[in-house]
């Protein structure tokens, strides 16, 4: 593995391959602790399968933007690496699967030379930073929030502050008030808006899915550009102090701010802001323009025999720009895979006809942009010979599902398997849906909600269910979310649990009283509304019935075999066990990264590097005596009262006076200094106090 060593011309990417591989080694030969690689790996993008001894690859792709170039280089590394197949999720990232753990340096390696990352795509970090699709090009946004969405994603990359946190941190941009980024399911939301000329955003906190899914709070109404950056960076501070460590499900952002309250909260935010390195961060959005006057020069001649479905196409497929003259195209990816050899067509295709540019979608879908209206036919020619054309596009045709069992740990049923029956059920039987955008169905294939099932109109939910002795297959359906625009939206109730194989009759059954029954022009969620979820339970409730249950029910759909619920250990971002021998290698690690960072002149970093060394030593003591350690803030108040206050272990004032130091200064380079010369003496005596301890 020595070759790609020298190639990477960035050397804090080559730096961060090298220590990958190193990383494995040492795991191999059995000197690194599981559960320490595992956390290790996660943020690299390396995340474990269902399946044993393979590694599913999330590709980190900011806003879902992907060139040519870039698109050719994840095909190849697919290639090479894995099957041929790539996954679009709903965080419009690029995933792929049975990728073998040595190889994962390379890996890495060859998509740098695209400029495109796997760093902090999974774990507990600031994962991908969404945006609407549109964003740059939709008739109804402010301004273009691409800019914004990318200095995000660039400023957090690598950043101290965020890369060991209790858990994951998710972030969106919408393009309008539309509000198609869902900014009220995110940690942190922002929707675009103009006050006096002057460019700004509303804010949102606190938002979340899973199996408790929480309405984010509207904290600005608006806030400037310049401000966002360091409001965010003051957020994942305190969310990185305060928030839950050991209980894993109870560790997202909303959790914290339930168990505190949201005026304490945003009280400690305020607080923070002295310690910021900036408390103003203007975004450059220069170089985000494209210039459209040399674009799609050259038209080819098409003659498109059987119109009818290219009208249809026109319709349901393309969207005109804010940019007169130009149009985007949305293709239709049947549970966001698509393979290599399609792939490398639509790079040349994008490069050489449109913007060189697609964006991934959050349903799982491809948009291209920029294709002027004289190509339009070509376009549908050439994408109709990819397969590409399928009507539906953003439609209720156009079924959200994760991976589920597929390759997932978590999955407890299969949501491909019955996303595909589903989709046959409205081709076949509900074609009035085809360009239907107003209800919207999505499957998850257990209560994390990676496939947003509990904010849709029909949500389905993989679970299983009893009879007698043996257990068959579910789902739960729910019913009545949707987004309302504005950082606004509802999530779907809990209706009725119903054997898998039973889901389809269910969303006949849904849709056939829906038809026969709504008044004049009233949309799906009012009619639901009108009718109550105790309604909607009655009508269903023949179908969860579970003593007349066939062989075939036992049968998954997607599978040829009896369902076995196996579920194994989560790896969205798992908390870790902590050995206290790591921990002091850690906090070891940590000074040298704040000792690289002071001489790098990058004072908040090294700040940052050594609070984190300080609270990693004091949970070393404290986890040697036993102890639950579930917060950071929580370390530092226990290990005042269980040493220091106690006399068992001599400081100069309180630990939470050495630590807290990081709050009260500027991050200044005299303070840098001196604070990192108290994280190496603090370390140093708790290293010879524990060597003490084992000793005697």
């Amino acid at each position: 593995m020595q070759s790609f060593r020298t190639e990477i011309e960035n050397p804090i990417v080559e730096k961060d391959i090298i220590e990958l591989e190193k990383k494995i080694r040492l795991f191999k030969e059995g000197k690194v602790d599981e559960e320490r690689f595992r956390s290790l790996r996660l943020a690299r993008g390396v995340y474990g399968q269902r399946q044993e001894g393979v590694q599913m690859i999330r590709i980190k792709l900011p806003y879902g933007k992907v060139t040519g170039d870039q698109l050719h280089r994840i095909a190849d590394v697919s290639d090479e690496y894995s099957t041929g197949r790539l996954h679009i999720t709903t965080r419009q990232d690029i995933q792929i699967h049975y990728v073998s753990l040595d190889r994962t340096p390379e890996l890495w390696a060859d998509l740098e030379k695209s400029d495109v990352t796997l760093r902090e795509a999974c774990g507990n970090t600031v994962r991908n930073v969404t945006a609407s699709e549109a964003a740059g090009i939709d008739p109804d946004e402010p301004f273009d929030v691409s800019p914004y969405a990318h200095a995000v994603f660039r400023f957090f990359l690598r950043n101290p502050v965020c890369q060991e946190m209790g858990r994951k941190f998710k972030m969106s941009f919408s393009s309008s008030d539309k509000d198609t980024a869902l900014s009220y399911i995110h940690d942190l939301g922002f929707i675009p808006k103009l006050k006096d000329g002057v460019r700004g955003f509303k804010v949102l906190l606190g938002g979340g899915l899973g199996s408790q899914p929480r309405h984010a709070d509207v904290i600005y109404d608006f806030i400037e550009v310049e401000q966002i950056v360091p409001l965010i960076e003051s957020v994942l501070r305190i969310f990185d102090r305060h928030g839950e460590r050991a209980r894993r499900m109870k560790a997202r952002m909303k959790f914290l701010i339930k168990d505190i309250g949201l005026e304490s909260f945003l009280q400690l935010v305020d607080e923070e802001r002295k310690a910021l390195a900036y408390q103003s961060y203007p975004i450059e959005t220069s170089g985000f323009d494209l210039d459209l006057s040399k674009v799609g020069l050259k038209v080819p001649n098409v003659n498109i025999a059987d119109v009818a479905p290219y009208e249809e196409w026109l319709k349901t497929n393309v969207i005109p720009q804010k940019q007169e003259g130009f149009y985007a195209i949305g293709v239709k990816v049947k549970l966001g895979d698509f393979y290599t050899d399609k792939a490398r067509k639509l790079a040349d295709l994008v490069k050489e006809y449109a913007g060189d540019e697609i964006r991934l979608t959050l349903r799982q879908d491809i948009l291209i942009r920029h294709v002027r209206k004289e190509l339009l036919p070509f376009f549908y020619s050439e994408l109709q010979k990819l397969g590409f054309t399928e009507l539906g596009y953003n439609s209720t045709l156009d079924i959200t599902a994760c991976p589920g069992t597929d390759t997932c740990n978590l999955g407890i049923a299969s949501s491909t398997g019955i996303a595909v029956e589903l989709e046959r059920v409205l081709k076949d039987e509900y074609p009035e849906y085809v360009n239907n955008q107003d209800v919207t169905i999505k499957i998850s294939g257990c209560m994390n909600a990676c496939g947003q099932h509990n904010m849709a109109h029909i949500g389905f939910q993989g679970m299983s269910i009893k009879a007698n002795k043996l257990v068959a297959p579910a789902l739960q359906i729910l019913l009545g979310g949707g987004v309302l625009g504005d950082g606004k939206g509802r999530f779907a109730d809990k209706v009725i649990k119903v054997p898998s194989k039973r889901g389809p009759d269910a969303l006949r059954f849904i849709l056939d009283n829906y038809k026969s029954n709504a008044e004049e022009n009233e949309d799906f969620l009012k009619y639901y509304d009108r009718q109550g979820e105790k309604y909607f339970y009655e009508l269903l409730k023949p179908l969860s019935d579970t003593t007349n249950l066939t062989e075939d029910d036992f049968i998954d759909w997607g599978h040829d075999e009896e369902y076995v619920k196996a579920v194994g250990v989560g790896e969205c971002a798992g908390v870790v066990i902590d050995l206290v021998a790591t921990l002091l290698f850690e906090s070891e690690e940590k000074n040298n990264s704040a000792e690289e960072s002071l001489a790098q002149g990058r004072w908040a970093d090294s700040i940052y590097h050594a609070y984190t060394a300080i609270v990693n030593t004091a949970k070393a003591l404290l986890v040697a005596e036993g102890l639950n350690t579930n917060s950071q803030a929580s370390i530092i108040k226990q290990f005042d009262e269980v040493f220091v206050e106690t006399g068992k272990f001599a400081i100069d004032g309180s630990f939470s006076g050495l630590a807290y130091q990081i709050k009260k200064n500027e991050p200044t380079q005299h303070f840098a200094e001196s604070y990192l010369k108290d994280s190496k003496a603090f370390y140093h005596k708790a290293d010879q106090f524990r060597k003490h301890e084992v000793e005697s």
